[in-house]
């Protein structure tokens, strides 16, 4: 067996694959519960298809009944430079390393699928692969692999990648030797707890997700809670700081994949405060943050226009408190009042007086 997972090893690094282990399908009741403790505390806020695959989640038989080995495969995305430098650029829309060049979905599907044709042909025999979107323990198998640990900020942390891998699984109808779990390498320090803007994360490894920047920005549609916005700073989508402060990052070099390589600098608010649904859907077509939709993705660009406290951005900002979708209204109209006091001026009390919509109104009130 060991020859054939050599073979198989070896495939995987020729695709392009930066890491690879093998474990058998089996999730303990430790981690099963603590699932189930995330859930019951609705810890996942709005993301209820972790409720609907908790029974897949806690048993991969329930996804591929043939599955006798999980293989984790992980791909280096780390960046060339550390991402916090860009929190200090309040004019800049900071937009997470994993999203500024092609989706990593699509890029790592056709790698996987490169996998799944070879094994065919080369065993006769089939395999399933997933990406993130599918219902598997990752993070719970790239440690039984040896991929990595589980990091305090709860995702995968590796002594050679640091926190900057993708993973993905494959999983397998043979038996094959399985590979030492890896050890927690975290220790004493908290540095991903603590630069947490939202203390999202508390009691080591465990999540609030409702609190995280990234669940905020990208899974939440709804207005983001007044007492965070301030704290998301320039963020509008997904949040790298509790990644990029790991001291195992020093290991990691930046990623030679060209597709995870940023494609420009970033952007300045008003160069997509400017932007329309139209040119959205075209700026972002290779994008992950297409996904998001342009309402959640204006209302992000607005938040971090109020925190930029760059006053000549409220002339643009000013188009939005009369747009169609009353999220944008409103958040406009937190977003304009930060930068100068717009409580005082005619348009406020004008707006007061037409506004029909409960959520606006209630952004209007909270300025008196």
């Amino acid at each position: 067996m060991n020859k054939f997972k050599n073979k198989i090893r070896k495939k995987v690094f020729d695709i392009g694959f930066d890491s690879v282990g093998f474990t058998k399908p089996i999730v303990d009741l430790k981690t099963s519960k603590k699932f189930k403790d995330f859930l019951d505390k609705n810890h996942h806020g709005e993301m209820k298809w972790l409720e609907r695959h908790y029974e897949k989640k806690k048993n991969p038989k329930k996804i591929w009944e043939e599955v006798k080995t999980i293989m984790v495969v992980g791909l280096n995305y780390a960046p060339q430079d550390n991402p916090l430098k860009i929190n200090d650029l309040k004019e800049k829309a900071n937009i997470s390393v994993y999203a500024k060049n092609k989706d990593y979905h699509v890029i790592i599907k056709n790698k996987l699928k490169e996998f799944k044709d070879w094994f065919d042909r080369e065993f006769k025999l089939d395999c399933k692969i997933f990406v993130d979107t599918a219902p598997v323990m990752e993070k719970y198998f790239a440690k039984k692999t040896g991929v990595g640990w589980q990091g305090k900020h709860t995702n995968i942390v590796s002594k050679r990648f640091g926190s900057w891998l993708f993973l993905s699984e494959i999983f397998l109808s043979i038996d094959l030797d399985y590979d030492k779990p890896s050890r927690d390498n975290c220790g004493s320090c908290n540095d991903c707890v603590t630069i947490c803007p939202t203390n999202a994360l508390y009691e080591g490894s465990k999540i609030d997700a409702r609190k995280c920047i990234s669940y905020l920005t990208i899974e939440y549609k709804g207005p983001i809670p007044i007492s965070l916005r301030e704290k998301i700073g320039n963020k509008v989508y997904g949040c790298d700081d509790c990644l990029s402060i790991c001291p195992w990052n020093k290991f990691s070099e930046p990623t030679k994949d060209k597709n995870f390589l940023a494609l420009e600098e970033e952007k300045d608010l008003r160069f997509f405060l400017n932007f329309d649904e139209n040119i959205f859907k075209k700026y972002f077509f290779q994008s992950p943050i297409l996904r998001i939709g342009w309402i959640p993705f204006i209302r992000n660009i607005l938040i971090a226009s109020g925190n930029s406290r760059i006053q000549s951005l409220s002339c643009i900002i000013e188009k939005y408190l009369t747009h169609k979708e009353p999220l944008v209204r409103g958040t406009a109209v937190w977003s304009i009042n930060k930068l100068y006091n717009f409580k005082k001026t005619e348009l406020f009390h004008k707006l007061k007086t037409m506004e029909k919509n409960e959520y606006v109104k209630f952004e209007l009130n909270c300025l008196d």
